[in-house]
């Protein structure tokens, strides 16, 4: 069980609770900056002025809301902004926006009472997933309309994917004995002002995007090692005159990746030695960039992952939403911090650079197929019978228009902002969306990356050189033809890509 409010959650406890469904509890301190910050606030509003409490929304917040009323505006948020439209976001980014929130409302600045994030507990407890539209979100005042839809549940209303299908929260509830919340000052507006959807998702994509670069580095070991490349692009001589610390790791995992190779060679034994008296070299000099630059390509992808991290592990322990409630300062103070700026902008940049890693891909199956390019394969990596079989010919069609959508896709929406509600939203970060386009880049890239993999394991065969490998290039070849064997054949290939993708998402 991993404890919750205590300290920092890191990116791996993140992963665990979503992806193998660790439990939580919440810290006993948690629990108790919860409560005094729900205590104070109810003494605090009495006689006061505070938004979203005794005041409308948005820019009807100039409207005095009645004692008696309170209640019934929170319920009226809700329900009024769940209001989504489009697919459900998978189940797993669904369950990351809940575990996000309850992060953030453990820092205990937002006065809802102590059931909201035990509720929230139990959800993902429980593994109750909210039903949550693709389609919404602005990314000012925080993830509004799919965050009402978390907050529909909590109330008892909505839906929920509960053991595989999709059910009537009521109902669920009811099933498992558990109380919907109960509306005490401003639990609507505090559930519903804040990141907690795009930071949620972000940080799948982020452990995601760790796991495609390590699948890309392996990618481009073996086929330095197929082409037999020249080993110096990956020296630490030649990339510690660079500063980047993500392209001198990426470049020590590298030559980690080939040591032992039978393969990668020597440019002091080749040609930095002897006499060489020929017009024109028959092997190439120096390899294609996308074999050659892979340091330096892959490098700064690390970086902007690494970044990205920071940002969105802080996003989880901040106070997204508005008014802030300091009970030790016993004030509560009104801005925006569920401005989605920060989440929106890493998630851009994350897109971009996880298309750029299919792009790498796509440019090194371009070399396995094209035997006028690599010389020494035949074309397509075609293990049959040229001109009666076509080998790899139909995969490479689907690899380069995944790429060619993932371009399209990488465009930045940070910048697209569109004034709305009544222009007091007059500049938004449009973070839900981009966290959602990365994930559909995320999906795209591990796709051509199973192509890649597979079309590196036929070439292997081509040649007849797995045991010429290293033994981690050989460990990595291995686990692909375990998965699927070496074919000859034409047959239908997309039962081996399924089984390759879900390998690549596994491991």
């Amino acid at each position: 069980m991993i404890t919750l409010g205590r300290k920092v959650l890191s990116l791996a406890d993140f992963g665990a609770i979503i992806h193998q469904n660790q439990t939580v509890e919440i810290a006993s301190e948690a629990r108790v900056r919860v409560e005094e910050s729900h205590l104070f606030l109810k003494e605090f509003a009495q006689n006061k002025v505070i938004y979203g409490i005794n005041t409308g929304l948005g820019p009807m917040a100039q409207y005095k809301i009645k004692d008696e009323e309170q209640k019934q505006l929170q319920l009226n948020l809700i329900r009024s902004h769940a209001a989504g439209m489009g697919q459900d976001i998978p189940e797993k980014l669904a369950k990351a926006a809940v575990l996000a929130r309850l992060n953030t409302m453990l820092q205990g600045y937002s006065g809802v009472h102590l059931s909201v994030v035990e509720l929230l507990a139990d959800f993902i407890n429980y593994n109750i997933i909210p039903a949550i539209p693709e389609h919404g979100g602005v990314g000012a005042s925080g993830d509004l309309v799919q965050l009402a839809h978390i907050a529909l549940n909590l109330i008892g209303e909505g839906e929920v994917y509960y053991q595989n299908k999709k059910q009537d929260t009521a109902l669920v509830l009811k099933q498992l004995n558990l109380k919907p919340i109960d509306i005490h000052i401003r639990e609507g507006l505090a559930l519903m002002n804040g990141t907690s959807v795009m930071s949620g998702i972000g940080l799948l994509n982020i452990i995601e995007s760790y796991r495609l670069i390590d699948w890309s580095t392996k990618a481009s070991a073996l086929i330095n090692e197929i082409v037999e490349a020249y080993d110096d692009h990956l020296s630490e001589p030649l990339n510690s005159v660079k500063l980047h610390p993500g392209q001198n790791e990426v470049a020590a995992n590298m030559r980690r990746l080939i040591s032992g190779s039978q393969l990668t060679r020597d440019r002091q034994e080749h040609l930095y030695s002897g006499s060489h008296h020929v017009e024109v070299f028959e092997d190439k000099v120096q390899e294609y960039y996308s074999l050659r630059c892979v340091p330096q390509i892959i490098g700064p992808i690390l970086e902007t992952v690494r970044y990205a991290e920071r940002i969105l592990t802080d996003e989880i322990h901040s106070a997204n939403d508005n008014p802030i409630i300091k009970a030790k300062e016993k004030n509560v103070y009104h801005g925006g911090n569920f401005h989605g700026d920060y989440v929106a902008l890493e998630m851009d940049k994350l897109r971009i650079a996880i298309t750029k890693l299919s792009m790498l891909a796509e440019r090194q199956i371009n070399f396995l197929m094209n035997s006028k390019i690599n010389g020494i394969l035949p074309p397509f990596v075609n293990l049959g019978t040229l001109g009666l079989n076509l080998g790899m010919q139909g995969v490479q069609f689907t690899a380069v228009s995944t790429t060619a959508e993932n371009q399209t896709l990488a465009t930045p929406i940070y910048t697209h902002s569109i004034p709305n509600n009544n222009d007091n939203q007059d500049i938004v970060s449009m973070g839900t969306n981009s966290a959602l386009l990365t994930a559909k880049v995320i999906e795209n890239s591990y796709q051509v990356m199973t192509i890649e993999l597979l079309s590196l394991a036929q070439a292997i065969d081509a040649l007849h050189i797995q045991d010429k490998l290293a033994p981690e290039g050989k460990a990595n070849y291995n686990a692909i033809r375990n998965v699927v064997p070496v074919f000859k054949d034409d047959q239908k290939r997309y039962p081996d890509l399924a089984k390759i993708l879900e390998f690549v998402k596994a491991h």
